[in-house]
């Protein structure tokens, strides 16, 4: 672990395995943080605070930008260990390393543009300034799926406000994210500004933070279940918060779209991450008339997929992350069926080492059928077909959820009809991705509160300070 600068040792000595889901071979022991050394985290963030927020602006985003530098220069570096505890294509990783940089590009050049405000009250009788200060100390809590990007979308924004940061990386794979730290060592980041505290306890490291009054920030990237308790235990001391939680998201082909596109872009919006994406495409709704051939084009790719570990070349989907996710995953396809679901490819676990599960399209999925109510986190494509545009939007806003929908269409005037019906925070019209640090990232409903990325993403950690003077002008 890394706190006020230094390398450590766990306070009670214990370390935890991270494992390779290919094989389920160990790749590293790592330090398994307890309560203690999570407010020595804090301790070290506390005291840096001050420093680091009066720091010049030009100043933490020069330190910003070689830490993005370095990002890319280690871009095999990064891509390996990605792939070797997340289990992820080498292509997919060095893409995430591209994505994961850009925060830290991004908000090197928003840390010099923090603005305020200063205008006339409405009277007459003064003038108001408004100022941004950084909130303060941060703990964020980062997932597994996106060990880089989950972390540069929380660290780069935090930094660029003058705020400290502690990070509990997932336990599943910790590595990425202590070698981030260490590349911002090297950039220059003072001591105690950034340190990473990995756990197998999540909850026992956590509490105690969240609990210490000295804390202003929790950011957390994971499941709705757990968001939620979290969000409880920050509002004993009303911490600020932002949350990016669970999705269920729709995808919705109409009659119009161009086949080849809508087909394209779904592959890369279900099976990116072999499916383990909270942006990841859950719910297909297709409309009749071009359901058939939709199902055919999408089932030939699928098909075309190559199973593998993420460091083999050729390999086009890895395995998930471990048993739990492929029991969940086929206890999905299995109900599915039962109720009357068309297994048209896959539906099997992968006989060989690791935690694999074939890429799978089940089509005619039937009205209460887990899989539709359920967060799938696996390469399983679930279509129900659909009559009208009004029965589409219906379907697609069936959920608690509200992170991303996808939709393909060729008629602007639906796509804006859509834009203004469906009930999410992000839309792909006719693409499959729609990440990007330039735009703000996060959804409606269950699936969170605030937003990562763009200008706006700064703000989150930021507060403002109102202050009232006299006329100047007054006798």
């Amino acid at each position: 672990m890394f706190i006020g600068g230094t390398w450590r040792a766990a306070s009670g000595g214990g370390t935890f395995a991270v494992r390779d889901p290919s094989t389920g071979a160990v790749l590293a022991e790592v330090a398994d943080a307890t309560p203690e050394d999570g407010i020595a985290a804090l301790d070290a963030a506390v005291a840096a605070q001050d420093a680091w927020a009066s720091t010049a602006p030009r100043e933490r985003s020069d330190i910003m930008r070689r830490a993005f530098d370095l990002v890319r220069e280690h871009e095999d570096d990064l891509a390996a260990l990605m792939s070797l505890e997340m289990g992820k294509p080498l292509a997919e990783s060095r893409g995430e390393v591209t994505y994961g940089g850009e925060f830290l590009r991004w908000f090197s050049e928003e840390a010099v543009r923090i603005g305020g405000d200063y205008r006339t009250n409405p009277e007459g009788t003064g003038r108001g300034i408004v100022l941004k200060r950084p909130v303060g100390p941060v703990y964020a809590i980062t997932p597994w799926n996106f060990p880089l990007a989950m972390a540069t979308r929380k660290i780069g924004p935090a930094l660029a406000a003058g705020c400290t940061v502690v990070v509990k990386p997932a336990d599943l794979t910790p590595l990425t994210t202590l070698f981030l730290v260490e590349l911002f060592r090297r950039a220059g980041l003072p001591d105690g500004v950034l340190n990473v505290v990995p756990a197998s306890d999540a909850k026992g490291l956590s509490e105690p933070i969240i609990a210490d009054r000295r804390l202003r920030k929790l950011t957390f990237t994971g499941s709705t279940p757990v968001g939620s308790a979290l969000l409880k235990q920050a509002a004993d001391n009303v911490l600020k918060t932002s949350m990016e939680l669970g999705g269920n998201a729709p995808l919705i082909v109409f009659d119009d779209a161009d086949l080849d596109t809508a087909v394209d872009a779904a592959m890369l919006a279900k099976f990116r991450n072999v499916g383990e994406a909270c942006t990841a495409a859950n719910r297909f709704f297709v409309q009749k008339g071009i359901a058939d051939a939709f199902v055919a084009a999408l089932t030939e790719k699928v098909r075309a997929l190559r199973i593998g570990r993420g460091t083999e070349d050729g390999t086009t989907m890895g395995p998930l992350i471990d048993d739990r996710a492929v029991d969940k995953t086929a206890g999905l396809v299995d109900d599915a069926v039962e109720r009357g679901a068309e297994l048209v490819v896959g539906g099997s676990r992968v006989d060989r080492p690791g935690t694999f599960y074939e890429p799978t399209v089940l089509d005619q999925v039937r009205p209460g059928s887990d899989i539709l109510t359920t967060e799938i986190f696996g390469p399983v494509v679930s279509i129900t077909r659909f009559a009208t545009e009004d029965e589409g939007i219906r379907l697609a806003n069936d959920t608690e959820f509200g992170l991303v929908a996808y939709a393909f269409t060729a008629d602007l005037r639906r796509g804006q009809r859509l834009a203004e019906r469906l009930e999410t925070g992000m839309i792909g019209l006719n693409t499959g991705v729609v990440s990007n640090a330039a735009f703000p990232f996060g959804g409606v409903k269950s699936s969170g509160l605030g937003r990562e990325g763009s200008h706006e993403g700064i703000e989150e950690y930021l507060e403002s300070v109102y202050v009232l003077t006299p006329d100047p002008f007054a006798a």
